[in-house]
């Protein structure tokens, strides 16, 4: 239990793609897959999910403050809930428990293309399965996910193309904000001030500040990915629908 929390981990260093790594996304795949089914449950059971998960959320984050703080590590430079992430925890959770949409645009666009960029390529470093910070960080990441597809698929929530423009506006508007909070503090939450010093996608786009402009094309075209199964449906509806207009003006005319 001691190496569980431990600072100085001595257990097996997190493997991008091995067993452990492969293994919890699977299982976030079929926790996932299991929530879906509750899609035509009663309104109590669809509530005490979303307050599961509210709270999970909510505990797993409180927990990741607090081993910090234990630990030593916790400095405003580092853990205020300024990455996106960090800050779709909070927020998402309170998706859940009051169904608010604007924050679902975010989840969904935001919260999901993030994440599944954060469960690839996990930033762990020596702390691998067991560690609380493995378990602790594919909770939080796997979750915002899930959120965002719950609301979606069981809550009947659905973003449209005006959501991707407010998405975006917010957005741009956030990072400026978190630009002039890195200045003033000496951090670099949303690595918007330089590329962080461990390794990560940002080495593989040029140096600052032009690697910023890849991660703004990049997230359109997260976005506009995302939004295509709900394009491609109200296209096909719109489809049928004409369709049907015109078999029955034909039949009156006839």
């Amino acid at each position: 239990m001691d190496q569980f929390f431990a600072s100085d981990y001595s257990g097996p260093a997190f493997e991008f793609l091995g067993i452990t790594h492969i293994g919890a996304l699977v299982f976030l795949i079929l926790l996932n897959l299991l929530l879906i089914r509750y899609r035509n449950a009663e309104d109590k059971s669809k509530a005490a999910i979303r307050w599961t998960l509210a709270l999970i959320l909510w505990g797993n984050e409180f927990a990741w403050h607090y081993w910090n703080y234990a630990v030593g590590r916790w400095t405003i430079q580092t853990m205020l809930p300024l990455h996106l992430c960090s800050l779709l925890v909070w927020t998402g959770a309170f998706m859940l428990v009051t169904k608010n949409y604007k924050i679902y645009e975010f989840m969904y666009f935001m919260g999901i293309g993030g994440a599944i960029q954060a469960l690839a390529t996990p930033g762990l470093g020596n702390y691998g399965f067991p560690h609380f910070l493995f378990f602790q960080y594919f909770i939080s990441h796997g979750l915002i996910i899930t959120s965002a597809i719950y609301m979606t698929v069981v809550a009947g929530l659905r973003p449209t193309w005006k959501s991707i423009l407010r998405v975006a506006i917010w957005m741009n508007t956030y990072v400026v904000i978190i630009y002039f909070v890195n200045v003033a503090i000496g951090s670099n939450y949303l690595m918007i001030n330089g590329k962080p010093n461990t390794s990560s996608l940002l080495d593989l786009l040029p140096d600052w500040p032009i690697y910023i402009l890849y991660m703004e094309g990049i997230g359109v075209i997260t976005c506009i990915l995302l939004y295509l199964p709900f394009a491609i449906k109200d296209w096909r509806n719109k489809y049928l629908m004409n369709k049907d207009n015109a078999s029955r003006l034909e039949s009156i005319s006839k």
